[in-house]
């Protein structure tokens, strides 16, 4: 067995080789605390159709790393859960960028937790252990990498922080880089600034270089030698047949500034490329390095095949209460990508459970992303759940908007959004973000300010460089660089960046932070008008929501026997409500007039009366001695000495209204009430008026 260790923070870190998993071709053992974490890698060198690099990573997480036995119907594990979803992308995206180009072996990497420390940061230690067992391995891999998580708490950047520091924390970034620099950055911020994210960024860089050493040092101990790959020489024979058939059409193909009719011109030179060359299959990898060499060379000639200009957003168009029957609803427009977005508000039951390691948690905030094959005018049969990429750019748009989600005092509800992308041309996450703001502003949730989010592009020949904003799925394919950026006005609330160079310096980031913050706050001012609009009030008729408090004291009558008194309301008023212990009412319907008499219903119910307070009441019966009056839920009497002007017995009945002030209660705890008192005052000023 062979054993290397680091410290990145506070935290010590062991790497072990040759004692667990041996016959793959890379196997690492990452120990931090009690946690025990294993990384394999296998390639299959004998497959070589592939014309792609078929990477797969397989985070999982046992049950037992916790002492725990899965909750579900079988007690094994299942399905991935979300966050081992989002690990398995991290891993990814850190990973994929460092292979030769061209590789196109099946290669696996896994990594799974069979033990965890509540201290440990499962991300980092995943990320770690993926690149080393690739490193060590006979794959071929530029590695290594490392990867950590660093946050800025009290004003300081913590690189590898104990868990319990992040909730505290306003920045909060996993970030992988190389020898060579960034590679992969994901994370979220409480509103921060650029320059805390570059300063964040070089923080975290600068401490993963004891983890690189350590990975180093062990393939220097055990490592495998790597297998010999070279890409496969393009006969230049070939090169010029396919130019010869197909460029001209790809040029013509990239002054169409129309997707679709790009789309189709570049279908029709492929296959003519097929029918004609001798070796179709080699010619159209021939003609797909043709079109990416020829659209990046326009790139940094400053041509966009749309037509735009290098910092240009496409026009955006944005609605809400576009669907009545929601509480909350927006479509969000920019260029040929689409958002239609619903809000849907429930009570603390639909909170959604999250089982982790460490316990588990209730997820208030939910935020679900569809992507329907027709958005991309594919004939793709829908369903079989979401999955991996569908999980993470929901992620993405959920960690941009908790920013500025008010405090669970403030909104007590449970806040579901769900955006479905109807069209997509390039960045449908940060569209995501820009109508989820929209959508929520829609159902009434006050945010503490409106969020948008634009993606930014990197095309680079080593000497020429040209940053892009607002990307297209096109130029996201044959581009360096994926960087999605969403914030406020005032600052960042979330990143995600991955990076094909390797390295990017501080100048291009901070050149491409300012270009995405010009974007964002472009796009924020064009959103204003659908601002407006949400704040003024959602569609007429349209589904209403209300919370309230109401004396603890009173939630027993409230809810009733069996909870019978709380059903009859729901039934009555077509709303559904929910009473929480510490005396929170939350209703919720699809007609206003009904919420809002449910909640008459309800403080009717509530109301404690107060000595002296002034209540209008009705009479429900009169005797010789005086007339009883109820006031919302209780009942109490007016002595005839206490009743105004003559022949009071003979002015009421039931039913009548009558306007009392409160004396107190006699012995036996029955009210006294009095109409005298209450003289010279008008029913408007009645506490429950």
């Amino acid at each position: 067995m062979h054993t290397v260790s680091f410290d990145i923070g506070s935290a010590n870190v062991s790497l072990e080789s040759g004692r667990i998993a041996r016959q793959a071709s890379g196997s690492v053992v990452v120990r931090h605390g009690q946690s025990f974490v294993l990384g394999t890698a296998v390639c299959d060198f004998s497959q070589t159709d592939a014309d792609f690099l078929p990477l797969t990573v397989d985070y999982r997480e046992k049950m037992a790393a916790a002492a725990k036995i899965p909750g579900n119907f079988f007690r094994r594990e299942a399905r991935p859960s979300e966050f081992e979803t989002l690990t398995s992308r991290l891993i990814d995206r850190s990973l994929r960028p460092l292979f030769p180009k061209g590789f196109n072996r099946p290669t696996i990497v896994t990594v799974t937790v069979y033990s965890a420390d509540q201290t440990s940061d499962l991300n980092a230690l995943a990320i770690i252990a993926a690149s080393a067992a690739l490193h060590i391995s006979d794959v071929p891999f530029a590695g290594p990498i490392a990867g950590a998580r660093i946050i800025r708490t009290d004003g300081n950047f913590v690189p590898a922080p104990g868990v319990k520091l992040i909730d505290a924390a306003d920045l909060d970034l996993i970030v992988s880089a190389s020898n060579d620099g960034l590679v992969m950055l994901e994370g979220g911020a409480k509103i921060v600034s650029e320059s805390t994210i570059i300063d964040a960024l070089e923080a975290a860089t600068s401490a993963l270089g004891p983890a690189l050493e350590a990975i180093e040092s062990l393939r220097a101990k055990c490592g495998r030698e790597k297998e010999p790959y070279a890409p496969p020489v393009v006969p230049s024979a070939l090169t010029d047949e396919v130019a010869a058939l197909s460029l001209e059409k790809i040029r013509a193909a990239n002054d169409s500034p129309d997707k679709g009719t790009r789309k189709k011109r570049l279908e029709q030179a492929k296959r003519e490329v097929r029918d004609s060359a001798a070796e179709p299959g080699a010619a159209l990898s021939e003609f797909q390095r043709l079109h990416k060499t020829e659209t990046r060379k326009r790139i940094l000639a400053g041509q966009r095949v749309d037509g735009r200009d290098l910092t240009t957003v496409r026009p955006i168009d944005s609605e809400v209460h576009l669907l009545g029957a929601s509480h909350g609803s927006s479509l969000f427009t920019r260029g040929d990508t689409q958002a239609l977005v619903t809000t849907t508000l429930g009570g603390a039951r639909d909170a959604q459970d999250i089982e982790t390691l460490d316990g588990g948690y209730k997820n208030r905030f939910i935020l679900h992303y569809n992507f329907p094959g027709y958005a991309v005018g594919e004939a793709r049969r829908p369903g079989g759940g979401a999955g991996r990429r569908e999980i993470g750019h929901g992620h993405l748009a959920r960690r941009a908007l908790m920013a500025v989600l008010p405090e669970e005092k403030r909104w007590p509800y449970t806040t579901r959004v769900v955006s479905d992308i109807t069209e997509s041309d390039g960045s449908s996450s940060m569209a995501t973000v820009c109508g989820g703001t929209l959508a929520l502003l829609s159902a009434g949730v006050p945010l503490l300010a409106p969020v948008a989010g634009i993606a930014m592009g990197l095309v680079s020949d080593g000497a020429e460089t040209a940053i892009l904003t607002d990307i297209l799925g096109e130029e996201d394919h044959l581009g360096d660089m994926d960087f999605k950026v969403a914030g406020t006005h005032a600052g960042v609330t979330a990143v995600q960046l991955d990076n094909k160079l390797g390295s990017l310096p501080r100048e291009l980031l901070e050149k491409a932070l300012k270009q995405a913050r010009d974007a964002r706050l472009h796009i924020l001012e064009c959103m204003e008008p659908a601002i407006k609009a949400a704040h003024e009030g959602s569609a007429e008729n349209g589904p209403r929501h209300l919370s309230f408090n109401v004396p603890s004291s009173r939630i027993g009558a409230i809810v009733g026997t069996g909870g019978k008194t709380l059903q009859g309301i729901q039934s009555r008023t077509n709303t559904r409500i929910e009473v929480s212990r510490d005396g929170i009412v939350l209703v919720m319907g699809s007609d206003s007039s009904e919420v809002r008499a449910a909640r008459k219903e309800i403080e009717q119910i509530a109301l404690e009366l107060r000595r002296d307070g002034l209540y209008k009441g009705e009479v429900t019966q009169t005797k010789e001695f005086g007339v009883f009056v109820k006031i919302a839920n209780h009942e109490g009497l007016v002595h005839v000495s206490e009743l105004s002007g003559k022949d009071a017995l003979q002015r009421y009945r039931s039913g009548s209204p009558i306007l009392v002030r409160v004396l107190g209660a006699d012995t036996r705890g029955r009210l006294k009430l009095s109409q005298r008192a209450a003289e010279g005052c008008s029913e408007s000023e009645a506490l429950n008026a």
